[in-house]
């Protein structure tokens, strides 16, 4: 008796649990599709890369004083006197310091680069992420995925690809 009631115990629990993983809505999503049709995206990009650029510029010319700094006093190293070696020595490593640091700014983890692109794109995101998430609710998706993240995604459906529905809600032809 304890059998029969743990055998249909089992097959209501897995019953149970086929039937609900067979009612779960999929979609997939292609972010890097969407966003290049975005044209606000693109311009964002675009003044990223001439910041960035202008940016790296500055940065090089001062790397480029710096390593001229370091030929002139290899060129006369022998003609210095002890406290003029150590005066070139002392422009040349604030030199490279200031490079260095100049770098970091525009460049590091939080420079001023992350955050022109965090300024820049966030917003963008965000109303993407907006559309995604109300077709989502609209149609019943409970996983979104991410074509273009390649996160594991052997195949995906064109059928299930809502990337053009999305750019539609934001009101970009595809």
């Amino acid at each position: 008796m304890l059998k029969r009631c743990h055998r249909a115990l089992l097959f209501i629990i897995f019953s149970f649990i086929f039937s609900s993983a067979g009612a779960q809505k999929f979609a997939l999503v292609d972010m890097e599709y969407i966003l290049k049709n975005i044209p606000a995206y693109e311009r964002a990009n675009e003044q990223l890369n001439q910041v960035s650029k202008k940016w790296q510029a500055e940065v090089e010319a001062i790397q480029i004083e710096a390593q001229t700094l370091y030929k002139n006093y290899q060129n006369e190293v022998v003609f210095l006197s002890q406290e003029q070696k150590k005066t070139r020595q002392d422009a040349i490593v604030k030199k490279e310091q200031e490079a260095a640091e100049l770098k970091k700014k525009y460049f590091g983890p939080q420079g001023e680069l992350f955050k022109k692109r965090t300024a820049l794109m966030t917003p963008i995101q965000e109303e993407v992420y907006s559309a995604v998430r109300d077709i989502a609710d609209m149609r019943g998706y409970q996983l979104v995925l991410d074509r273009a993240s390649d996160q594991g995604i052997i195949f995906g459906s064109p059928k299930i690809d809502i990337s053009n529905e999305v750019l539609s809600k934001l009101g970009y032809s595809n």
